[in-house]
């Protein structure tokens, strides 16, 4: 057994092991005073005792997650024409909790529910009288396209959801709902397409939902890293988008889907290494247009790696290998650099993540500026003060530049910490450790798993249907199967006659 499957068994065990300790939340009947006690301090708490035909009725909301015309019109209203009727049959949406059931109870009213306690006939109803402000669909910011739709996911899961069932207008899309987070009990839904999904594919994903054990998320990127093989790994092995498109072609695909409320990504599972240098916008241009904007971004990877790391390796060890006019190109742009090339490579790449972040944390027209002109002042200062040579501001500026390429930022970021690593190995031991440190990226890779399925797939294992969506995509005549690492697996049928 790996260290991992080890390590994951054992926190299944102690997942299990915490919900059987757990209380079931039931006990004693619930009285409106139990429910004041529990949310004794929280100001947007509403609590009222009305007598509607001669019967005591204690209602409780939450002013913050409801609409008061929308309680008025929804419940009071038809409880004060209802002339003693079945509350059930005036409030048709109501539906009764257990009445000893207080953690359900209160999970109901924290979700924006309106609890009634009709204490003659020993009756709790809860009402679905959730409505809150939100923001509007717009385009997706990280995933911008010229072609295709340019609507994109917003923070409510209802509003996802409806996006994709005006999409994939089928039965066969199935929806499995769970709530994790010991404080923020997230909201997290599950979709897949029954008899297009692989059913082991759907069971490890339900596995891995129920055995968190956390206090909330805030966001699908932290949930993401929490379901994914190795959470040690910098690469992503969960794809992550927030364009409904994207998630409509996954599912078709075979992929199951996770989406949490209160985040506008949605994770894709499996996933595949060369899945993460594909935009949205490759299926709707030309496949000749959309094979080469693939190369440039997979092959742009092994550039910005290798890049300046074989500026340090070449210039610190193996000087022979440059032709005579271009080693004296560099020998004269060094000539006034007092560092080995190695710690002047560090230097200028650190002071390119720095403009980075001082860009994404400004407001958006400062951080324009700040990217733009801090980049010539700093790099023309570095220059002149002897701190850089000029063509090593020509090599960082192009490897930053590509690290930028893939349409993923997880991959992006995963990239740029791999090419610190490339420069320490090319300055410890020039090209040897550029190809021990490409060998060992190739190991990890190949060791990496996305839900149980090969990363690396499908370049291996090899299969050969999947390599006409791979780096290449081929004419959409041509794409008819699904991925093999996602598609459901055949059930056995015998010969007719055979028993």
């Amino acid at each position: 057994m790996r260290p991992t499957d080890w390590w994951r068994e054992q926190v299944t065990k102690v997942a299990e092991a915490r919900r059987h300790e757990q209380p079931s939340g039931r006990g004693e009947r619930i009285t409106p005073h139990m429910v004041k006690e529990q949310l004794a301090n929280v100001d947007d708490l509403s609590s009222l005792s009305l007598t509607i035909n001669e019967e005591e009725v204690h209602v409780f909301f939450l002013d913050t997650m409801v609409d008061l015309t929308q309680v008025y019109e929804t419940v009071f209203l038809p409880l004060q024409r209802s002339d003693g009727k079945d509350p059930l049959r005036v409030l048709p949406y109501a539906q009764p909790c257990q009445s000893d059931d207080m953690a359900r109870l209160m999970n109901n009213l924290l979700r924006g529910h309106t609890i009634l306690f009709f204490l003659d006939r020993e009756l709790i109803l809860h009402v679905n009288t959730f409505q809150v402000e939100h923001r509007s669909i717009t385009k997706s910011e990280s995933e911008a396209t010229v072609l295709g739709p340019q609507d994109s996911f917003v923070e409510m899961l209802e509003i996802n959801l409806s996006m994709l069932r005006r999409r994939l207008t089928t039965p066969n899309l199935k929806i499995l709902a769970y709530t994790i987070g010991t404080e923020t009990k997230n909201r997290v839904a599950v979709l897949y397409l029954e008899n297009i999904a692989n059913d082991e594919n759907v069971e490890r994903v339900k596995t891995r939902i129920q055995n968190v054990e956390y206090q909330g998320f805030v966001g699908m990127p932290v949930l993401k890293q929490m379901l994914e093989d190795k959470p040690y790994s910098p690469f992503p092995q969960f794809g992550l988008t927030g364009r409904p498109d994207n998630v409509t072609a996954a599912l078709l695909d075979g992929r199951i889907i996770i989406m949490l409320n209160g985040s506008p990504d949605a994770a894709i599972c499996p996933a595949s290494f060369l899945e993460m240098f594909s935009s949205p916008e490759d299926f709707y241009n030309r496949w000749s247009t959309a094979s080469l904007l693939r190369m440039i971004r997979f092959f742009g990877m092994f550039v910005t790696i290798l890049l300046t790391s074989s500026y340090v390796s070449v210039l610190t060890f193996h000087p022979e290998m440059l032709p005579p006019a271009l080693l004296t190109i560099l020998s004269q742009s060094r000539s006034q650099v007092p560092f080995p090339p190695v710690i002047e490579v560090l230097f200028i790449e650190l002071v390119i993540e720095v403009l980075r972040e001082a860009g994404i944390r400004m407001p958006t027209k400062i951080g324009q500026t700040i990217g733009i002109v801090g980049g010539i002042v700093i790099g023309t200062a570095s220059v002149q003060a002897g701190l850089a040579s000029n063509i090593l501001i020509v090599l960082v500026s192009i490897s930053a530049l590509l690290s930028f390429v893939p349409p993923n930022f997880l991959m992006s970021n995963a990239i740029r910490l791999v090419r610190y690593g490339f420069i320490l190995m090319a300055g410890l031991m020039g090209m040897y450790g550029q190809m021990l440190m490409l060998a060992f990226l190739f190991a990890h890779l190949l060791n990496l798993t996305s839900l149980g399925t090969p990363y690396m797939a499908p370049g291996v294992p090899r299969q050969w249907t999947d390599l006409l969506n791979g780096l290449v995509r081929a004419p959409m005549k041509f794409i008819v199967y699904r991925n093999r690492m996602s598609r459901a697996k055949r059930k056995q049928t015998r010969p007719i006659g055979e028993e």
